[in-house]
């Protein structure tokens, strides 16, 4: 099977927190994770310098991990950015690397540009950016089998997430 992801909306800081922790108890792990959201909190102060570059990443990272605390600070790769036109975000998991590409090239794509490049269509991507732009939060779960694409819908479906849509992920071809 190729890799897939699920993707849904979630619209607090709490739902959040209770769904990744749903899906830890399905078996997913935090390297799996992907969360977006926008930055209204105060680590707006990190987001001015994009947390692409090492050294400044690193602390950018875990001075953000700690300040949103809980759950969702102990995912893999958290970090605050700004997208262009979009704003301060937090992002965490695999999708802060296509993001921070984002940021340090001002692409004019912004969340949609991101989002397509995972693998969205890009309908789904721009309902997707309206919403985190909204104030919601955007999950993520990237799938090796079919198993934990399962679990992970199941997770989706108990913790009230909306506008799930299971999505392909391009191929990475190993050199």
């Amino acid at each position: 099977m190729t890799n897939q992801s699920l993707v849904g909306i979630v619209h607090t800081r709490v739902e959040a927190e209770n769904l990744v922790d749903a899906l830890k108890l399905e078996g997913i792990t935090d390297n799996q994770i992907s969360v977006l959201f926008p930055d209204k909190d105060g680590t707006k102060d990190f987001a001015h310098e994009n947390s692409t570059k090492a050294p400044e990443g690193a602390v950018t990272g875990a001075t953000t991990g700690g300040v949103i605390g809980g759950t969702l600070g102990l995912l893999a790769g958290i970090g605050a950015l700004a997208i262009p036109g979009v704003g301060p975000l937090i992002a965490a998991g695999p999708i802060m690397a296509t993001l921070s590409g984002v940021a340090v090239g001002a692409t004019a794509g912004g969340i949609t540009g991101a989002l397509v490049g995972l693998g969205i269509p890009e309908y789904e991507a721009k309902m997707y950016e309206g919403k985190i732009r909204d104030g919601n939060i955007l999950l993520a779960v990237h799938c090796a089998t079919n198993e934990e694409l399962k679990a992970a819908e199941k997770a989706f479906k108990a913790n009230d997430a909306t506008d799930i849509h299971r999505v392909g992920e391009a191929a990475v071809k190993k050199a």
